[in-house]
């Protein structure tokens, strides 16, 4: 808890109306969150102002409101008025936590594709060796077992403190964090010392939001680069895929001790002579941490990548190879990271999938244990890069024999529209093989399933984990997997 003076004190050119000695008990965004003691934030949003939520917030216990606007607070409620909001919660969340994340181990994991598979291993490796760890990420936040929805793959900084002053309550020893580029650039992850931080891949994404290739890169680095700032805690280490070409840039970027890793490559630690099959994955692991025979449930040239990255953020964190080898043998799956949910003569994958990269990894994959045939289920979401839809569908067309386009999330846009996007990388390559197009995506799951044949691989891509679909008339329940087992069973595949 903080007085109003001791918070407006953190801020350059803030004011005081009001009691400046009421105590604050915590910090909240959302009014409907709001409780006694709290300071709430008054934020001016895309579709709401919560200044129009002040009388109900002041009715609920809060006791003073962060702004930047200038009016008279409601009766029993103090107003703290900053020159900039959004900068301010940079400096005051922290402080009003007591800097939580200096008290834990901070393993941060970014890229495009696969920070979620990353983090689960490096969680599971870190238990597995006796340490108590909480998990920030796409799917979910976890303290131990204690599992809370997140909206986004990594929350806004009021939030991130407050689950991070909860993980330091419940006595963790380190938190494993996917960071977005987003939360890089918009700097929600600000009073966090980061440790160990690891670089999977970049890839087109984002585009949207940062514009540029070199943007997006750039916001990526800035993790490496706050490896060195503001030191209070040891053993500062970047672990970097060497395969990826940005993968020198984040390199450059983190002045401090790093562990390189590739595939076949000269790196700290290389996986050799990679077996992959449906079943899991087997390679040798070589380099300067020694040599070890790594088996896995898991499947796939990307999760040999994944795995090769989880190890060398272990090591980073002198976990033994030994045990690193006995934790990975042991991990099963990750939900909707290239999960079988069902099939007896043909095999439905489900996987989040939602980049040109991400296609091509999953499709491959699948291409490589299929025994027959390869069909993809996919679309693009809308609201968001257009540049990314036709290459899509260019490397579905490429590498499946049949093509199933479909929505994924299309929020505002015309879901038709995107899909004349895909279609147009479609018809580039797909030759003389069946491609259908299905706007409805439960109708375009069960098609699948219908066309599936003996030996074949059903691969449906975009949304793995979630289990709901936004369209211009709102958020719906809909899972992928829930989805195609109901199809499965009508057709007694």
């Amino acid at each position: 808890m903080k007085k109003v003076y001791e918070i407006a004190e953190k801020i350059e050119g803030a004011a005081i109306i009001g009691d400046k000695d009421a105590i604050c008990t915590s910090i909240e965004r959302d009014s409907r969150k709001v409780k006694e003691g709290t300071l709430f934030v008054a934020i001016k949003g895309a579709n709401f102002d919560g200044h129009d939520f002040l009388e109900d917030a002041q009715k609920k216990g809060a006791v003073a409101v962060l702004s930047e606007n200038d009016f008279t607070p409601p009766k029993g409620m103090t107003l703290i008025k900053v020159p900039n909001l959004e900068e301010s919660l940079k400096i005051i969340a922290p402080f009003f936590y007591d800097y939580p994340a200096k008290s834990m181990r901070v393993i941060g994991i970014t890229g495009t594709n696969g920070k979620t598979t990353t983090s689960y291993l490096i969680r599971r490796i870190l238990r597995e060796n006796g340490y108590k760890v909480g998990l920030i990420g796409t799917i979910q936040i976890m303290i131990e077992e204690e599992i809370i929805n997140t909206a986004n793959t990594t929350p806004d900084i009021v939030e991130l403190q407050n689950v991070l002053e909860r993980m330091k309550e419940a006595n963790i020893d380190y938190v494993v964090m996917e960071v977005s580029s987003h939360a890089l650039a918009l700097q929600r992850v600000a009073g966090i010392e980061f440790d160990t931080a690891v670089f999977t891949n970049l890839t087109q994404d984002h585009l949207d939001f940062h514009k540029t290739i070199e943007n997006y890169r750039a916001a990526k680095a800035k993790l490496f680069k706050s490896l060195s700032e503001n030191v209070t805690k040891p053993n500062k280490c970047a672990v970097v895929n060497i395969d990826d070409a940005a993968g020198d840039y984040m390199l450059k970027a983190a002045n401090t001790k790093h562990i390189t890793y590739s595939i076949d490559g000269d790196s700290a630690i290389c996986a050799k002579n990679a077996d992959i099959a449906f079943e899991g994955t087997n390679f040798t692991l070589t380099g300067d941490y020694g040599t070890a025979d790594i088996k896995l449930h898991l499947t796939g040239r990307f999760n040999v990548y994944n795995a090769l990255a989880a190890i060398g953020a272990c090591l980073a964190e002198n976990i033994p190879l030994e045990n690193i080898k006995k934790a990975l043998a042991d991990f099963t799956r990750v939900h909707g990271r290239f999960e079988r949910v069902g099939g007896k003569n043909i095999s439905v994958i489900v996987d989040y999938a939602h980049t040109p990269d991400g296609v091509e990894n999953a499709l491959k994959t699948a291409r490589e244990i299929a025994k027959n045939r390869v069909i993809a289920v996919f679309g693009c979401g809308g609201d968001r890069d257009k540049t990314k839809r036709p290459i899509m569908g260019k490397i579905a067309a490429k590498l499946s024999d049949i093509v199933i386009a479909t929505s994924d999330n299309p929020r505002t846009e015309n879901p038709e529209s995107i899909l004349d996007d895909v279609m147009a990388g479609v018809s580039e390559n797909i030759g003389n093989k069946t491609v259908e197009r299905i706007t409805d995506r439960k109708t375009a799951i069960y098609r699948a399933v219908e066309l599936a044949t003996d030996g074949d691989i059903v691969a449906i891509l975009g949304k793995g984990h979630e289990n709901y679909q936004i369209l211009n008339t709102g958020k719906i329940h809909f899972d992928d997997g829930e989805v195609a087992r109901d199809a499965l069973k009508e057709y007694g595949k």
